[in-house]
C-alpha cells in the first residue's frame, strides 16, 4: 500500500509566535491532524492556556516561555521539548511584526523613518528567524533530519510602499531560507529541508491599524491592495494550512529552499 505522503501524524513541530493571529491558527491545525505542537511566545497565561484548549480537543499541544531574540531561553525550551517529547522534527519561524517607527506616513518621507525602530523590526524578523534555526536546528542535526518553514511575506518578493524596516527583514527572510536549504542539504544530507511561506495579505494585530479603521472600514491602503489582488479580499489564516501542511509532509520532500508564496493572485498581477 501507497503511504500517506502528506501524513504529519506523530512528528514535534515547534511554532515561534504560536500565539499571535497565524501561528496559533497553524498549531490548531497541525493538532488536529495528529501533530504535537509546540507554541513558543511570550505570553504565559495566554500560551498556556491555548495548549489546553488545543488539549482539551484532543490535540497534543506544549507552551514555552521563549523570547525569539534569546538564544539561552530557546536552548532552555529545546531541552525540555525533547526531554517531554523525545524529538523535534520542524520548526516553523512564525514569530514576526512590525511597529510605527519603522513604518513611512502618508505624509512622510524616507527622512522620517527611525532607524533604532527599524533596527527593532530587523532584529525581530530576521534574527528572530535566525536565532531559532540555529538552535533547533542543532537538535535536528543530531536526530538525523529536520524540517524548517520561514515566514517571508509579500513584501519579501517587491517592495512595498510605507513597510520600509519591514520588507527589508523580510526580504532577508527569504535569502536566509535559501541560504538555509542548501547549507543543511550539503553538510548533512537530503533528509534537511528549508522553504518559506510568502503569505500576501492577511489582517493581524501587527497590521490591524494600516488596514481597518476603527469602524471596521478599510483605509485607503486597504483599498489599494485590494485593488491590486485579483481575488478581491484579504486572505484568512486558514488558507495558509494547505501549504503549510505539504511543506511540512513527505510530498514535498525534494522541495527545498523554496518560496510558497499565498496571495490571492497579487504578487502576479499588475494592470
Amino acid at each position: 500500500m501507497q503511504q500517506n505522503l502528506f501524513c504529519i501524524q506523530g512528528k514535534v513541530i515547534v511554532i515561534t509566535g504560536g500565539c499571535g493571529v497565524l501561528g496559533s491558527s497553524m498549531a490548531r491545525y497541525l493538532a488536529r491532524e495528529g501533530a504535537t505542537v509546540v507554541a513558543l511566545d511570550r505570553v504565559k497565561e495566554k500560551g498556556e492556556a491555548f495548549a489546553a484548549a488545543i488539549r482539551e480537543e484532543g490535540g497534543d499541544a506544549l507552551y514555552f516561555d521563549a523570547d525569539v531574540l534569546d538564544a539561552k531561553t530557546l536552548e532552555g525550551s529545546r531541552e525540555e521539548i525533547i526531554a517531554a517529547r523525545g524529538k523535534i522534527d520542524a520548526l516553523v519561524n512564525a514569530a514576526g511584526g512590525n511597529m510605527p517607527g519603522a513604518t513611512i506616513g502618508p505624509e512622510e518621507t524616507i527622512f522620517d523613518l527611525k532607524i533604532d525602530a527599524f533596527k527593532q523590526v530587523v532584529d525581530l524578523n530576521l534574527f528572530g528567524t535566525v536565532a531559532p534555526t540555529m538552535v533547533f536546528a542543532r537538535a535536528m542535526v543530531a536526530n538525523g533530519a529536520g524540517n524548517i518553514i520561514n515566514i517571508a511575506s509579500e513584501s519579501a518578493l517587491r517592495p512595498l510602499t510605507r513597510v520600509a524596516g519591514y520588507g527589508a527583514a523580510k526580504a532577508a527572510v527569504a535569502n536566509f531560507t535559501r541560504y538555509m536549504a542548501g547549507e543543511l542539504a550539503i553538510k548533512f544530507g537530503e533528509r534537511f529541508r528549508v522553504n518559506a511561506l510568502a503569505p500576501g495579505f492577511f489582517i493581524t494585530e501587527q497590521n490591524r491599524a494600516l488596514l481597518a479603521r476603527p469602524d471596521g472600514s478599510y483605509t485607503e491602503r486597504a483599498r489599494a491592495i485590494l485593488a491590486h489582488t485579483p481575488y478581491r479580499r484579504f486572505g484568512e489564516p486558514e488558507e495558509l494550512h494547505g501549504s503549510l501542511h505539504y511543506l511540512l509532509s513527505e510530498a514535498s520532500r525534494f522541495v527545498s529552499g523554496t518560496i510558497l508564496v499565498v496571495d490571492g493572485g497579487f504578487d502576479a498581477f499588475s494592470i
